[in-house]
């Protein structure tokens, strides 16, 4: 009994190292005739998305994420959604971060977490963004910052926005309706928009490479969610190519439309995913 005791208090006290959490609310993608006027814009940041429950960060997958107290210290009790991001351009190494163990302050000094909803809110998303600024200035934290959100009136002046995140290295734009409420799942009130289009793949094999490339991985043979098969050989490091992404492991790439036979066309691998994309269609 005493041990049943203690076993129950332990887990009362210390953090999970997974835990599930809530479906989150998943984009769909941007296509003309949408009402700009009506959503909210941000800048798609290449972080790792994650979820603070009010006590522990965690990705969307339910990994703990040790980060340093330094770190979370004065965020408030309510769950925030956001993204870990260090700059644009430097996924690999906050990708790298999250999945350490180590909780060394000074490898976290440039990190910030950049959140940009309240999940448990019941309002709608402007409402949502007044209340998340207002929590991220009496949290008094340099790593917790809110990612800024625009207006725009017209298709024209958002794709001058596109263009021009896209020109200082950013990924795209993130489009969230002003009137919508939190819901979790695929949602419509919920865009991205970008340049090229990009999907997930599970890797099945490594396909030997020829040339410069003898010796090295020269393409992987990857598999949809869907179940079709396809070769992914351009966008790898030769770091990548001498060690690359593992049989089983799940990789993003780039693709611009289909071909006729409904396969990705010029697709080009762009990183490794830390866990595994939903079930339904990627993020």
């Amino acid at each position: 009994m005493r041990l049943l005791l203690v076993a129950l208090l332990y887990l009362l006290i210390c953090p999970a190292l997974s835990a599930p959490l809530p479906d989150p609310m998943l984009a769909t993608t941007y296509r003309e005739g949408v009402p700009v006027h009506a959503f909210l814009v941000s800048e798609k940041l290449d972080g790792v998305r994650a979820r603070w429950d009010g006590r522990a960060l965690w990705t969307r997958g339910g990994a703990r994420i040790a980060a340093p107290p330094t770190f979370t210290r004065g965020w408030p009790v309510e769950p925030m959604e956001g993204e870990v991001w260090i700059a644009r351009g430097r996924f690999d190494e906050v990708s790298a971060l999250v999945r350490r163990i180590s909780t060394d302050p000074q490898s976290w000094r440039n990190v910030r977490f950049m959140a940009f909803d309240l999940p448990a809110h019941p309002g709608p998303f402007a409402q949502r963004v007044t209340r998340l600024r207002a929590l991220i200035a009496a949290a008094g934290n340099g790593h917790l910052a809110l990612i800024r959100q625009h207006r725009f009136a017209t298709p024209s002046e958002l794709d001058a926005e596109l263009a021009r995140v896209v020109a200082a290295g950013g990924e795209g734009l993130m489009l969230h309706r002003r009137d919508a409420r939190y819901r979790s799942g695929r949602s419509e009130h919920l865009l991205k928009y970008k340049p090229h289009e990009d999907a997930e793949a599970q890797v099945v094999a490594h396909l030997p490479g020829k040339g410069k490339y003898e010796g090295m991985m020269g393409a992987l043979q990857v598999r949809t969610p869907e179940g079709r098969h396809f070769r992914l050989g351009t966008g790898f490091t030769d770091a990548q190519r001498a060690v690359p992404p593992p049989v089983g492991a799940w990789v993003t790439y780039r693709y611009s439309g289909l071909t006729s036979t409904g396969l990705p066309r010029f697709a080009r691998f762009m990183r490794i995913r830390d866990e595994m994309p939903p079930s339904d269609s990627p993020p």
